[in-house]
C-alpha cells in the first residue's frame, strides 16, 4: 500500500533545486548528456542534464513517465482518476504519493524535483503546484502538455494522436531514454495504422461520448477534442460534431433526439453517483427519455476508462476497444 506524502514544509519559500547526480536514477553518472532545449505550450524550457527527480502532477503524465521505464527518475506522483494500468501498476507502487490530488507548492518544493511535469493546465494554478513561470524562474523545467496549454490558443485546432506521441518523445528525448520512446511511438502507431485500415468496414454509425452526468446534465464529447478524433479513426460520426469543444454539457432530451447508433460510456471511479460505467448504463436503461434509444435498447454501449478518453499514452486503448465493438456492431448489421 503506497503511503501518501503529507508533511509539512518549514519554509514555504524554499528554492527548487536540482539533483542530477543522484544515484536513484538507475544511469551511470560518468556519462552525462548535453541536456536539451524544447517550447512547452509556449515556454522554452531547458533541461541541463537528464532528471533525476521530476515530479508528475497527474495520472496522464504519471503513465507516460512509466511507460518509459522512469520510475527511479521520480520522487513524486500525485492526482489519480483512474486505477493505473496493470503493466504498470508494480512501478507505480514504487513511487511516493504527494497528494491524493495535486500538491499544493510547500509539497512540490519539499520534493525538491528537477523536473515537473502535467498533461492538465488545471495543475499549474496559483492553488496547486503553482505556475510554471514561478517554477521555471527558480530554475525548474515545468513541462505541459500541448493539449491543454494555459493559453487555449495554442491548443492544437484538433487534438490527435500524434500530439501524444510527440510528447512521448519530448520526455524521452528530456530524460535521455530515446529509443524507449521510439519503441513506444512505434508500437503505438502500428496500432493506429492497424485500426485505420479497419475502419472501413463499420458503416460509420453515430455515436455519443458519454462522459458524465453527476449534476443531472450528461458532457459529451463536441468536435474538438480526443475523443471526435477516435470516433473518426475508428470509422464512426460523431453525433454532437456541432459543438464546438472538446466536452461540453447538453441534454437528454437533445441525445434522445439524435438517438445514436452507439454510446461510448466513461468509466470514471472517482466515486461519485453517476460516475461509474454501471451507474450511467443503468440511467441509461432506466430513464422514461433514453430507454427507448436505439444503442440503449440494441444494447450497443460501451464502457471505457474515463483516463483514456483524455489525452495520455493509454488512449491507443481506447481507440482499440471502440474499433473492436464498432466493428462488432457493423458485424451484427450485415
Amino acid at each position: 500500500m503506497k503511503t501518501i506524502i503529507t508533511t509539512t514544509v518549514v519554509v514555504a519559500a524554499l528554492a527548487l533545486t536540482g539533483c542530477a547526480n543522484s544515484s536513484a536514477s538507475g544511469r551511470s553518472s560518468t556519462t552525462p548528456s548535453a541536456g536539451s532545449t524544447l517550447t512547452s505550450c509556449g515556454m522554452q524550457l531547458t533541461v541541463p542534464a537528464p532528471p533525476e527527480r521530476a515530479v508528475t502532477l497527474e495520472q496522464g503524465a504519471t503513465e507516460v513517465m512509466l511507460a518509459l521505464g522512469l520510475q527511479d527518475r521520480m520522487v513524486g506522483t500525485s492526482y489519480l482518476t483512474d486505477a493505473v494500468a496493470p503493466e504498470w501498476r508494480s512501478a507505480y507502487d514504487d513511487v511516493p504519493v504527494l497528494a491524493e490530488q495535486y500538491p499544493s507548492t510547500e509539497q512540490l518544493r519539499e520534493a525538491n524535483p528537477d523536473f515537473v511535469y502535467s498533461m492538465r493546465a488545471s495543475a499549474f494554478a496559483s492553488d496547486a503546484a503553482g505556475s510554471r513561470q514561478e517554477l521555471i524562474d527558480l530554475g525548474v523545467p515545468a513541462y505541459l502538455s500541448a493539449n491543454d496549454c494555459e493559453d487555449p490558443v495554442l491548443v492544437p485546432d484538433e487534438v490527435g494522436f500524434d500530439a501524444i506521441l510527440d510528447e512521448v518523445t519530448d520526455v524521452a528525448r528530456v530524460f535521455d531514454v530515446e529509443q524507449r520512446g521510439r519503441d513506444v511511438v512505434a508500437e503505438q502507431r502500428d496500432t493506429l495504422e492497424r485500426l485505420t485500415a479497419a475502419a472501413s468496414d463499420t458503416g460509420a454509425p453515430s455515436v455519443v461520448w458519454l462522459y458524465s452526468s453527476v449534476n443531472g446534465a450528461p458532457v459529451v464529447a463536441g468536435a474538438n477534442g480526443l475523443a471526435d478524433t477516435m470516433g473518426r479513426v475508428a470509422g464512426a460520426t460523431n453525433a454532437f460534431d456541432d459543438l464546438d469543444a472538446q466536452w461540453s454539457e447538453t441534454s437528454w432530451d437533445e441525445i434522445a433526439q439524435r438517438d445514436p447508433d452507439v454510446i461510448v460510456v466513461a468509466d470514471l471511479s472517482r466515486g461519485l453517483p453517476g460516475d461509474s460505467a454501471d451507474d450511467k448504463i443503468d440511467q441509461l436503461r432506466s430513464d422514461a427519455v433514453t430507454k427507448d434509444l436505439s444503442a440503449v435498447r440494441d444494447d450497443h454501449l460501451i464502457a471505457v476508462p474515463a483516463t483514456e478518453l483524455d489525452p495520455s499514452v493509454r488512449s491507443i486503448d481506447a481507440l482499440e476497444t471502440v474499433s473492436t465493438a464498432l466493428t462488432e456492431y457493423s458485424e451484427d448489421r450485415r
